[in-house]
């Protein structure tokens, strides 16, 4: 799907605000209400929108410890690669996960209540993936820039 002008503006306000109303959503942009849900029905038809979701403020839900592990791998084939996804998609705790070049195999985020429980979760779970060779933690100290927004250019 090509993206025109308006598409990329409609885009722009919904990560900004999932919730806005259609009325709201088209005069920001410049349309009348009609062919704005019909281009935003568009884009999820199309996939660009891939779907909405609400923000949650993670110390208010028992997340507010977020660290990034860095994993080795025992070896670095195929089989491995898939036992450790499956593994890692049974834990809510890990929020994200990328597989890498470099020097780790992978990188995940993982949020949880304190460094304690992080340290359960990384002691009781993660190390015990049997395709784990090695687990280096970084923790942040300050979080600088937070945010979901593409850059819609």
């Amino acid at each position: 799907m090509s993206l025109d002008d308006i598409d990329r503006r409609i885009l722009r306000v919904l990560q900004r605000n999932g919730r806005v109303s259609n009325v709201e959503l088209a005069k920001e942009v410049g349309l009348s209400p009609s062919p704005c849900l019909r281009r935003v029905r568009l884009l999820e038809e199309a996939g660009v929108i891939d779907r909405y979701v609400a923000l949650l403020d993670p110390a208010k839900v028992g997340a507010g410890l977020t660290v990034f592990a860095r994993v080795w791998f025992k070896t670095q084939d195929a089989e491995i690669t898939v036992q450790f996804g499956e593994a890692i998609r049974r834990f809510p705790e890990v929020i994200e996960c990328y597989l890498t070049t470099g020097e780790c195999d992978a990188i995940l985020r993982i949020v949880t209540a304190d460094l304690h429980s992080y340290w359960r979760f990384q002691a009781d779970y993660l190390t015990r993936i049997p395709s784990v060779l090695n687990v280096k933690t970084d923790v942040p100290m300050e979080t600088l820039k937070h945010s979901f927004e593409l850059p819609v250019r």
